[in-house]
């Protein structure tokens, strides 16, 4: 897959793909009279997701040219998420055709920038191209391997930097995405903790790995009860992006569950639908990428991830329900079910966030809930925050990265449902509003810190092919994530 910018002209000899509105149909500036002409013949309209063909000789050439036309719908309901997803479409057209190359035309729609519209078209073309095939014999790619995102001369710095930016995020989601598409007996907390490694050092981050002894030292408690039945011992995994040493105060903290397998413990899994329980660790994933994103562009701000990676399986080592576990924090938990574990292990690296990386803002991230897939399905990651204006900041960040949100309430009526006679707390809330009830046992563990609890259960894998994903890993949070940490500059 590769992607570059090309400043268009007559002599451009490349198969084309226009992206095109309802609106300008008329004035499109197509590449010959004659694809104009085959357009109307074939009634296209510019609606969104739908898509037409040709192919026409230009002008004074001798070699025939392919032309993929891509509906954006009404302009005053553009976004840059309608633009993704039309280069989605136009890219299974032409897969259709087997093109190789293909070339934008230059962007001339007013209601986005030129350099917006590049970037979500690099984003778009990199995530659509994705396959994870590593272990198939017969790999089905697809045929479009290169595009050239065409810009006219006063264009030219804004898209430059926009396809830049695009690329960083469309390559750091599907890192994620392959972390996430890995299955557990290669993915261990171990080889997660390599992964980063491996991350940080080919994007310009630090990261630390602590193992079991060192985590017994700093007092991880509920975490390490989770791990404790796994032959795969823990890894806790910390990644530092000091991208502003001047303001050492000011530090973002993300978080990213990274259960590598969750059998559900003593409080077993249903069997079907067990195998996907690989992608419980979507959150660790979706942090490792923002972090490669984030220190690739140089982002000018201080950001440290941590995930607290393990395996949540079945022994005679492991916890039981009805047992009673510590904190890093010192608080006891009562623990009703052990497949409640995500939010235990949060819970202790949100308080290590705090506490040991000085974290001013804390988002957490995790595929924690099977209940915000029955309140919102697969299309939206639920939130919960203690502080209005700071979901307002990953409002602004969902509408550049067309990751749906939502936000749940956070009444303090529901902490009722978290508390027990026996200990501090209880690691399940009842069945009533259970992603609610799990984000704030997190809520519990989070100090005076601003903080988003972002549920991803219901977004962090397809069942199908999406407008320009493929099935599998989404790789949500990765770019939501980055523009998230972009309000700070």
């Amino acid at each position: 897959m590769e992607v570059r910018a090309l400043q268009f002209n007559a002599q451009v000899q490349t198969d084309l793909l226009c992206l095109v509105t309802e609106d300008e149909l008329q004035d499109y500036a197509w590449p010959s009279p004659a694809v104009k002409q085959i357009m109307e013949a074939q009634k296209f309209s510019g609606k969104p997701g739908e898509t037409s063909s040709c192919v026409f000789l230009p002008d004074g050439g001798d070699q025939p040219r392919k032309v993929v036309a891509a509906g954006l719908g009404k302009e005053e309901e553009l976004t840059l998420e309608k633009v993704r997803r039309a280069v989605g479409a136009g890219l299974k057209e032409a897969d259709k055709l087997n093109i190789a190359l293909l070339t934008t035309m230059p962007w001339t729609n007013e209601r986005l920038s030129a350099g917006d519209a590049a970037r979500a078209v690099t984003e778009a073309y990199l995530l659509a191209a994705y396959r994870f095939d590593r272990y198939l014999a017969e790999k089905k790619a697809s045929s479009v391997r290169s595009l050239q995102v065409g810009y006219g001369p006063e264009q030219e710095v804004e898209v430059i930097a926009a396809l830049k930016l695009g690329q960083s995020l469309g390559e750091a989601t599907n890192l994620a995405r392959d972390l996430v598409n890995e299955p557990a007996n290669v993915m261990t907390p171990e080889r997660l903790a390599q992964e980063a490694q491996a991350a940080g050092e080919k994007y310009g981050f630090a990261v630390e790995v602590l193992e079991e002894e060192a985590i017994e030292e700093l007092g991880m408690e509920a975490y390490l009860a989770v791990a404790k039945a796994s032959a795969n011992r823990p890894r806790l995994i910390i990644m530092r992006h000091l991208g502003d040493p001047a303001n050492p105060d000011q530090v973002l903290g993300l978080v990213g569950k990274g259960m590598t397998f969750d059998s559900g413990g003593l409080s077993l899994k249903q069997a079907k639908g067990m195998e996907a329980m690989k992608f419980d660790m979507a959150g660790a994933a979706a942090v490792i990428g923002a972090m490669s994103a984030l220190a690739r562009e140089q982002v000018r701000l201080n950001v440290v991830a941590v995930v607290a990676a393990c395996e949540n399986l079945i022994s005679s080592r492991g916890y039981r329900p009805g047992d009673i576990i510590g904190s890093m924090a010192g608080k006891t938990i009562l623990v009703e079910s052990t497949d409640a574990e995500g939010r235990l292990t949060l819970a202790d690296a949100v308080h290590y966030i705090i506490t040991k990386e000085n974290a001013s803002v804390v988002v957490d991230v995790a595929t924690l809930t099977g209940a915000v897939i029955v309140a919102l399905g697969n299309l939206t990651t639920g939130v919960l925050t203690n502080d209005d204006s700071l979901y307002q900041r990953l409002q602004q960040a969902a509408e550049k990265s067309g990751e749906r949100i939502w936000q749940l309430p956070g009444f303090p009526e529901y902490k009722e449902q978290n508390k027990t006679p026996y200990a501090d707390l209880r690691n399940v809330g009842g069945r009533e509003a259970g992603t609610i009830t799990a984000g704030l046992f997190v809520a519990e563990f989070v100090q005076d810190r601003p903080w988003l609890h972002l549920d991803i259960a219901g977004t962090a894998f397809s069942e199908k092919d999406g407008a320009y994903m493929v099935q599998g890993a989404t790789g949500v949070g990765v770019r939501l994530l980055y523009h998230f940490a972009e309000t700070y500059l």
